[in-house]
Protein backbone atom coordinates (compact mmCIF):
# COMPACT_ATOMS: atom_id res chain seq x y z
CA UNK A 1 0.00 0.00 0.00
CA UNK A 2 2.81 2.60 0.82
CA UNK A 3 4.73 1.84 -2.51
CA UNK A 4 1.43 2.33 -4.45
CA UNK A 5 1.17 5.49 -2.25
CA UNK A 6 4.71 6.40 -3.22
CA UNK A 7 3.90 5.59 -6.75
CA UNK A 8 1.21 7.84 -7.01
CA UNK A 9 2.82 10.90 -5.46
CA UNK A 10 5.66 10.39 -7.32
CA UNK A 11 3.23 10.54 -10.99
CA UNK A 12 1.57 13.53 -9.64
CA UNK A 13 4.65 15.56 -8.93
CA UNK A 14 6.17 14.18 -12.66
CA UNK A 15 2.91 15.70 -14.32
CA UNK A 16 3.49 19.18 -12.33
CA UNK A 17 7.19 19.15 -12.96
CA UNK A 18 6.09 18.47 -16.92
CA UNK A 19 3.97 21.81 -17.11
CA UNK A 20 5.57 24.56 -18.73
CA UNK A 21 5.64 27.90 -16.21
CA UNK A 22 2.63 29.95 -16.60
CA UNK A 23 4.15 33.48 -17.02
CA UNK A 24 6.25 32.29 -19.77
CA UNK A 25 3.29 31.63 -22.20
CA UNK A 26 1.68 34.70 -20.88
CA UNK A 27 4.98 36.68 -22.40
CA UNK A 28 4.86 34.98 -25.37
CA UNK A 29 0.78 35.84 -25.60
CA UNK A 30 1.26 39.29 -25.16
CA UNK A 31 4.60 39.18 -27.85
CA UNK A 32 1.88 38.12 -30.19
CA UNK A 33 -1.28 40.02 -29.60
CA UNK A 34 0.22 43.47 -27.84
CA UNK A 35 2.39 46.10 -30.49
CA UNK A 36 4.14 49.52 -30.36
CA UNK A 37 0.69 50.58 -32.52
CA UNK A 38 -1.52 49.31 -34.37
CA UNK A 39 -4.36 50.47 -37.61
CA UNK A 40 -6.78 47.93 -38.30
CA UNK A 41 -10.32 47.77 -40.10
CA UNK A 42 -12.75 45.60 -38.72
CA UNK A 43 -16.18 44.79 -38.82
CA UNK A 44 -19.00 43.73 -35.64
CA UNK A 45 -21.50 41.26 -36.79
CA UNK A 46 -23.79 41.38 -33.81
CA UNK A 47 -26.02 38.09 -33.61
CA UNK A 48 -29.07 39.74 -31.21
CA UNK A 49 -32.33 37.69 -30.09
CA UNK A 50 -34.42 38.61 -33.21
CA UNK A 51 -31.89 40.40 -35.93
CA UNK A 52 -28.71 40.66 -37.04
CA UNK A 53 -26.53 43.54 -37.94
CA UNK A 54 -22.90 44.69 -38.52
CA UNK A 55 -20.97 47.86 -38.03
CA UNK A 56 -17.66 48.24 -39.41
CA UNK A 57 -15.24 50.41 -38.02
CA UNK A 58 -11.64 51.96 -38.64
CA UNK A 59 -9.33 52.20 -35.06
CA UNK A 60 -6.02 53.43 -34.56
CA UNK A 61 -4.22 52.32 -31.27
CA UNK A 62 -0.95 53.60 -29.50
CA UNK A 63 0.78 51.77 -27.20
CA UNK A 64 -1.87 50.73 -24.07
CA UNK A 65 -3.41 53.91 -23.47
CA UNK A 66 -4.62 55.78 -26.49
CA UNK A 67 -6.78 54.37 -28.84
CA UNK A 68 -9.69 55.93 -31.28
CA UNK A 69 -12.04 54.41 -33.50
CA UNK A 70 -14.12 55.94 -36.29
CA UNK A 71 -17.66 54.05 -37.06
CA UNK A 72 -17.70 53.63 -41.05
CA UNK A 73 -21.20 51.56 -41.73
CA UNK A 74 -24.20 51.53 -41.13
CA UNK A 75 -24.85 54.79 -42.65
CA UNK A 76 -27.19 55.81 -39.35
CA UNK A 77 -24.48 55.30 -37.11
CA UNK A 78 -20.96 56.90 -39.89
CA UNK A 79 -19.13 59.18 -38.16
CA UNK A 80 -19.58 58.10 -34.94
CA UNK A 81 -16.17 58.24 -33.02
CA UNK A 82 -14.26 57.11 -29.68
CA UNK A 83 -11.34 58.23 -27.98
CA UNK A 84 -9.39 56.28 -25.26
CA UNK A 85 -6.95 58.23 -23.83
CA UNK A 86 -5.73 56.54 -20.18
CA UNK A 87 -8.61 55.56 -18.19
CA UNK A 88 -11.03 57.83 -19.73
CA UNK A 89 -13.23 57.26 -22.95
CA UNK A 90 -15.55 59.59 -24.88
CA UNK A 91 -17.86 59.27 -27.46
CA UNK A 92 -18.82 61.75 -30.65
CA UNK A 93 -22.32 61.49 -32.02
CA UNK A 94 -22.68 62.94 -35.12
CA UNK A 95 -26.72 63.12 -34.73
CA UNK A 96 -26.90 65.22 -31.33
CA UNK A 97 -23.33 66.49 -32.27
CA UNK A 98 -22.40 66.24 -28.62
CA UNK A 99 -19.15 64.59 -27.04
CA UNK A 100 -20.06 62.20 -24.28
CA UNK A 101 -17.92 61.00 -21.45
CA UNK A 102 -18.75 57.12 -20.62
CA UNK A 103 -17.50 56.77 -16.85
CA UNK A 104 -18.82 54.18 -14.34
CA UNK A 105 -21.01 52.00 -14.38
CA UNK A 106 -21.68 53.27 -17.92
CA UNK A 107 -18.67 51.74 -18.74
CA UNK A 108 -20.15 48.23 -18.24
CA UNK A 109 -22.69 48.81 -21.04
CA UNK A 110 -23.19 46.82 -24.33
CA UNK A 111 -21.44 49.01 -27.43
CA UNK A 112 -24.02 48.88 -29.64
CA UNK A 113 -26.29 45.71 -28.51
CA UNK A 114 -23.09 44.00 -28.88
CA UNK A 115 -21.39 41.26 -26.55
CA UNK A 116 -18.54 43.76 -25.91
CA UNK A 117 -18.76 45.96 -23.13
CA UNK A 118 -17.38 49.66 -23.22
CA UNK A 119 -14.93 48.47 -20.22
CA UNK A 120 -13.81 45.79 -22.56
CA UNK A 121 -13.09 48.20 -25.07
CA UNK A 122 -10.89 49.59 -22.63
CA UNK A 123 -8.53 46.66 -21.76
CA UNK A 124 -5.53 46.67 -23.78
CA UNK A 125 -2.85 46.25 -21.40
CA UNK A 126 -0.72 43.16 -21.35
CA UNK A 127 -1.41 40.21 -19.29
CA UNK A 128 1.73 39.95 -17.12
CA UNK A 129 0.89 43.26 -16.29
CA UNK A 130 -2.85 42.23 -14.76
CA UNK A 131 -3.04 38.64 -14.22
CA UNK A 132 -0.88 35.89 -12.18
CA UNK A 133 -0.87 32.75 -14.45
CA UNK A 134 -1.19 28.70 -13.79
CA UNK A 135 -1.14 26.05 -16.09
CA UNK A 136 -3.32 23.48 -15.15
CA UNK A 137 -3.60 20.79 -17.91
CA UNK A 138 -3.85 20.43 -21.49
CA UNK A 139 -6.88 19.71 -23.70
CA UNK A 140 -7.32 19.65 -27.68
CA UNK A 141 -9.04 22.75 -29.16
CA UNK A 142 -10.42 22.41 -32.94
CA UNK A 143 -7.40 20.09 -33.60
CA UNK A 144 -4.53 21.88 -31.54
CA UNK A 145 -2.84 20.95 -28.11
CA UNK A 146 -3.60 23.97 -26.04
CA UNK A 147 -2.14 24.03 -22.32
CA UNK A 148 -5.07 25.55 -19.89
CA UNK A 149 -3.98 28.16 -18.10
CA UNK A 150 -5.99 30.04 -15.16
CA UNK A 151 -5.39 33.55 -14.72
CA UNK A 152 -5.58 35.07 -11.12
CA UNK A 153 -5.44 39.32 -10.87
CA UNK A 154 -3.68 40.91 -9.19
CA UNK A 155 -4.56 44.35 -10.38
CA UNK A 156 -7.90 45.80 -7.95
CA UNK A 157 -9.71 47.78 -11.09
CA UNK A 158 -10.28 44.91 -13.28
CA UNK A 159 -13.08 43.84 -15.64
CA UNK A 160 -12.32 39.98 -14.87
CA UNK A 161 -10.64 39.14 -11.66
CA UNK A 162 -10.17 35.68 -13.04
CA UNK A 163 -9.58 34.21 -16.61
CA UNK A 164 -9.44 30.32 -18.26
CA UNK A 165 -7.51 30.20 -21.41
CA UNK A 166 -6.86 27.94 -24.17
CA UNK A 167 -3.73 29.04 -25.38
CA UNK A 168 -2.27 27.02 -28.67
CA UNK A 169 1.25 25.27 -27.46
CA UNK A 170 2.87 26.04 -30.70
CA UNK A 171 1.67 29.44 -31.37
CA UNK A 172 1.20 30.73 -28.49
CA UNK A 173 -2.38 31.98 -29.36
CA UNK A 174 -5.73 31.50 -26.93
CA UNK A 175 -7.94 29.77 -28.68
CA UNK A 176 -10.55 29.65 -26.17
CA UNK A 177 -11.69 31.96 -23.38
CA UNK A 178 -13.76 32.39 -20.33
CA UNK A 179 -13.99 35.22 -17.96
CA UNK A 180 -15.19 35.36 -14.56
CA UNK A 181 -16.31 38.11 -11.69
CA UNK A 182 -14.85 37.84 -8.51
CA UNK A 183 -17.79 36.19 -7.00
CA UNK A 184 -16.86 33.08 -9.59
CA UNK A 185 -19.74 34.18 -11.64
CA UNK A 186 -18.88 33.07 -15.49
CA UNK A 187 -19.76 36.61 -17.06
CA UNK A 188 -18.18 36.12 -21.37
CA UNK A 189 -17.04 33.36 -23.52
CA UNK A 190 -14.82 33.84 -26.35
CA UNK A 191 -13.00 31.44 -29.33
CA UNK A 192 -10.15 32.97 -31.74
CA UNK A 193 -9.82 31.31 -34.96
CA UNK A 194 -8.63 32.50 -38.44
CA UNK A 195 -5.19 32.74 -36.76
CA UNK A 196 -3.00 33.90 -39.48
CA UNK A 197 1.31 34.97 -39.21
CA UNK A 198 1.39 38.78 -39.76
CA UNK A 199 4.62 40.72 -39.55
CA UNK A 200 6.31 37.89 -37.75
CA UNK A 201 3.36 37.48 -35.16
CA UNK A 202 0.55 35.44 -34.78
CA UNK A 203 -3.00 36.77 -34.58
CA UNK A 204 -6.28 35.76 -34.94
CA UNK A 205 -8.65 37.26 -37.20
CA UNK A 206 -11.55 36.26 -36.22
CA UNK A 207 -13.15 36.40 -32.53
CA UNK A 208 -16.65 35.58 -31.37
CA UNK A 209 -17.79 37.30 -28.30
CA UNK A 210 -20.48 35.73 -26.07
CA UNK A 211 -21.91 37.60 -22.87
CA UNK A 212 -23.23 34.88 -20.57
CA UNK A 213 -25.95 37.29 -19.18
CA UNK A 214 -27.81 38.12 -21.98
CA UNK A 215 -29.61 36.91 -24.81
CA UNK A 216 -28.20 36.11 -28.23
CA UNK A 217 -26.26 34.45 -30.38
CA UNK A 218 -22.97 36.21 -29.60
CA UNK A 219 -20.83 38.77 -31.60
CA UNK A 220 -18.48 37.96 -34.35
CA UNK A 221 -15.89 40.53 -34.73
CA UNK A 222 -13.76 40.27 -38.00
CA UNK A 223 -10.15 41.63 -38.58
CA UNK A 224 -10.32 42.58 -42.22
CA UNK A 225 -7.37 44.39 -42.90
CA UNK A 226 -4.29 45.32 -39.75
CA UNK A 227 -0.95 46.69 -39.60
CA UNK A 228 1.79 46.90 -36.83
CA UNK A 229 4.05 49.42 -35.43
CA UNK A 230 3.06 52.20 -38.49
CA UNK A 231 3.48 55.79 -38.09
CA UNK A 232 0.68 57.72 -36.65
CA UNK A 233 0.27 61.12 -36.19
CA UNK A 234 -0.03 62.49 -33.00
CA UNK A 235 -2.94 64.77 -33.53
CA UNK A 236 -5.61 61.71 -33.97
CA UNK A 237 -5.18 60.66 -30.54
CA UNK A 238 -7.44 63.96 -29.24
CA UNK A 239 -10.75 65.18 -28.17
CA UNK A 240 -10.48 67.76 -31.24
CA UNK A 241 -10.49 64.60 -33.78
CA UNK A 242 -13.46 63.43 -32.45
CA UNK A 243 -15.72 66.27 -34.66
CA UNK A 244 -13.32 66.60 -37.16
Amino acid sequence: MKKLILLLLTGFSTLYAQLPDGKQILDKIDQNLSSENRVFSSSMIIHGRRTTHTIRLKTWTAGENKSFTEYLFPVREQGTKMLKLEEQLWIYSPSTDRIIQITGHMLRQSVMGSDLSYEDLMEDKKLTDQYIAKVTGSEIVDGHNCWIIQLTAFVPEIAYQEQKLWVDQERNIPLREEMFAKSGTLLKKTELSDVQRINGRWYPKKIVFKDMLKEGSGTEFLIEEIEFNVPIADYIFSKASLKK
